[in-house]
Parts: C-alpha cells; sequence; structure tokens
C-alpha cells in the first residue's frame, strides 16, 4: 500500500505519478521527451545497499507499471508474482548450480509443458486441482510422431513442476507444495 505524488515536467504539464510504498521502494512512471514511457525504480539490492533500475520503451503507462509491478515482486521474494516471473527467478538461483545439460533439459521442460499452462497465474494461486487439470492436459498431448508420451515422461515433466515449487517453498515461503 502507498500513496501517490504527481510529478511534472518544467512546464507544469503532469508526466507522472510517484508512489512511494511501505518498505523504502520508490516507483514511478514517466514520459520521455519522444512520447514513450519508462519507470524508475529504487529498492535496497541483497546487501542491504540503495539502487536503481530504470526501464525505457514502454507504449503506454500501464506496460510501464506493470513491468515495475512484476520487477519488485520478483525482487522482494513475494510470491504474487506470475509464473514466469518465478521462472526468471529460479533460473537466476538454479542454473548456475547444476550442470550446463541438465539445465537445458529443465529449462527445455518448463518453457515447453510448464510455462504454457501455468505462466500468467500468480505462483501463490496455483492450487492441486491446477496441477490435476494440467496433468490431463500433458497426459492427452501427444509427439511429433502422434503417440501419447510414456509414463516415465510424464514423470520427469511433473517432476519439475514440483522442483519449481518446492523452491518456492524451501527459499521463498509457499505455505505448500500444490503438485
Amino acid at each position: 500500500t502507498g500513496f501517490g505524488v504527481p510529478t511534472f515536467d518544467a512546464v507544469g504539464t503532469p508526466i507522472g505519478t510517484k508512489y512511494i510504498i511501505s518498505g523504502g521502494y520508490f516507483m514511478g512512471a514517466y514520459k520521455d521527451k519522444g512520447g514513450r514511457w519508462y519507470v524508475s525504480v529504487r529498492y535496497k539490492n541483497w546487501l542491504g545497499e540503495p539502487s536503481r533500475k530504470t526501464k525505457r520503451g514502454f507504449t503506454t503507462k500501464r506496460d510501464a507499471l506493470e513491468w515495475e509491478r512484476e520487477f519488485l515482486q520478483k525482487y522482494s521474494g513475494s510470491l504474487d508474482m506470475t509464473f514466469n516471473s518465478f521462472y526468471e527467478v529460479y533460473r537466476n538461483d538454479l542454473q548456475n548450480r547444476i550442470r550446463q545439460n541438465t539445465w537445458v533439459t529443465k529449462s527445455s521442460i518448463i518453457e515447453k509443458k510448464i510455462l504454457p499452462y501455468f505462466g500468467e497465474k500468480r505462483v501463490r494461486d496455483v492450487k492441486p486441482v491446477d496441477v490435476l487439470h494440467w496433468q490431463n492436459v500433458i497426459m492427452e498431448t501427444t509427439d511429433e510422431n502422434d503417440m501419447p508420451y510414456s509414463p516415465v515422461y510424464l514423470k520427469t515433466i511433473h517432476n519439475q513442476l514440483s522442483a519449481m515449487f518446492n523452491h518456492a517453498v524451501r527459499f521463498y515461503g509457499l505455505p505448500e507444495n500444490p503438485a
């Protein structure tokens, strides 16, 4: 929760709103001279030092604020982020800890089989029934030869989803693994 403070250019034209949020985050979307929107976020990095992140080139204020919200959710470790955003966090946490070939296999399964279904859903909102529906969809899917996936491959796909949720439970405070 926070409050908005309008910001103006030198002539007095409103160009954006800066939001002051509890926890010390400063958010704002601004219009540049070319008519594009950009965001500038101040936050504390993992060392507790103040840092700033700027992202430019948004066509709408809504897009800029959406990116900013996702950035802050990823950075704060909040599980209100989408599954797509959590995958980026998961990748940053895990990619350098496992062998490259293992990561290539893992990321391929996640990107092709898991993210198309769960990508836009918030991590916190995934329920066991959602996993059950996803499993039914995956079980009906066929490979390029029109053959159903083998039970071993289906288990491998499920294990990747479960590993992601276990990571969220262990390190980010998800109450339980819905998979």
